[in-house]
């Protein structure tokens, strides 16, 4: 799967002229968006379906900096999948130079809209084959 690309706008930079460290959150959510789209769960599918997913957990090491107009591409995968709770690895590169510029981690649960826990496996069947999947794809690519 191809990587999500980001380019790094102005506002999104300090004073010293480097990304800010809270945007490549925001960024693993813009490359998980694209990721779910791209094995055929957009959001806003999701969503519909009555499939919610938050952040339980979120760990980022930032390795070198970004600064405007860089593009980052990020590698979204699977670590793993229980069918109850999901996690998501992040690698960011500057596309123009190939290097690490951040690596980072999301867990999520899956939940009703009213924040009942959801049984995926039997509820949803379409949506957890396309996590095991993709998590199987990406555990052999390891």
């Amino acid at each position: 799967m191809d990587p999500y690309l980001h380019r790094v706008q102005y506002y999104e930079t300090d004073r010293m002229g480097i990304s800010h460290h809270s945007n490549y959150i925001r960024w693993m959510e813009e490359a998980r968006i694209y990721y779910l789209s791209q094995i055929g769960w957009s959001f806003h599918k999701l969503e519909e379906e009555g499939i919610f997913s938050p952040v339980t957990a979120v760990a980022c090491q930032y390795k070198r900096p970004t600064t405007f107009a860089d593009e980052v591409a990020i590698v979204v995968r699977i670590d793993k999948f229980s069918g109850v709770r999901l996690v998501i690895s992040y690698e960011m590169t500057n596309a123009a130079t190939g290097e690490v510029v951040c690596v980072g981690t999301t867990e999520h649960v899956f939940l009703t809209k009213d924040a009942k826990p959801l049984r995926l496996k039997k509820e949803f069947p379409g949506f957890y084959e396309a996590l095991c999947h993709w998590t199987e794809l990406d555990s052999s690519q390891i």
